[in-house]
């Protein structure tokens, strides 16, 4: 699965590089606003916690931040948010999952629809590809500065289930029911990591070329610009070639 996970390293970093961007904020606040709905307090309620870490490594002002959470508790007056995921497939074959919030479903739909068509894809039916997928916790850490038995000493303990090596970085994978356990266990050791999240891992992932794998990252990008769409994920094993070329 490096090559999924190679491309999400690269989409964080694009995302630090253009955190300016009105959709970064968007999208962030969006999080914020739906993950408040289960309470405003971040230190009881997780998926609040994560989507405020989230929102500040995009550098979302904080006052931005407390009113998407005053939003989410109902104490302004907020957009009817709803959480929709879509499946499908990409070029190469390829199996698509993306996950969107949006306060207009038809016109969702329809953009995503039209994305995908536009670049080699198509929609599918819900259930087509969601089997391919499983959630996890991932805790990233770069290379430098952490070896592999330090991570393992704190991670195992506190519930991880595999430490994986991707090039630059470390990826600490967990179940999302000890996800929390995990991050906290490295923050009370004062382990800083780069990303902390719950996000869908393929299964297994598909081998493409790189004109295939170019016609991918034209439809991630494209569908990582509309602003109702918060995460894709893709069981794509990317050529080391381009991989090169993106990190460039």
């Amino acid at each position: 699965m490096a090559g999924h996970s190679k491309w999400s390293n690269i989409q964080h970093r694009k995302g630090r590089q253009d955190a300016k961007r009105s959709k970064a904020f968007t999208k962030a606040a969006k999080e914020i606003i739906i993950a408040a709905r289960g309470g405003g307090d971040p230190g009881m309620n997780p998926r609040l916690r994560s989507a405020i870490a989230a929102a500040k490594a995009v550098n979302l002002p904080k006052d931005k931040i407390e009113t998407a959470i005053k939003k989410g508790t109902g104490e302004l007056e907020s957009e009817a948010l709803e959480e929709i995921t879509y499946e499908g497939y990409g070029p190469g074959g390829i199996a698509l999952l993306i996950e969107s919030a949006t306060d207009n479903r038809n016109r969702t739909v329809a953009e995503v629809r039209h994305i995908l068509s536009k670049n080699g894809g198509s929609m599918g039916e819900n259930g087509c590809v969601s089997w391919m997928f499983e959630r996890k916790g991932v805790v990233v850490f770069p290379k430098q500065g952490f070896s592999e038995d330090q991570l393992m000493e704190i991670g195992l303990e506190a519930g991880a289930e595999d430490i994986i090596d991707d090039d630059e970085a470390w990826e600490v994978r967990s179940a999302p029911e000890d996800f929390e356990a995990v991050r906290e266990a490295f923050e009370k050791a004062e382990m800083a990591y780069e990303r902390a999240e719950t996000t869908m891992l393929p299964q297994n992932t598909v081998d493409v070329d790189v004109e295939a794998a170019r016609k991918i990252v034209k439809l991630l990008d494209a569908l990582d610009d509309n602003e109702d769409v918060q995460n894709v994920h893709a069981n794509v094993e990317f050529p080391d070639e381009l991989m090169a070329e993106l990190e460039g």
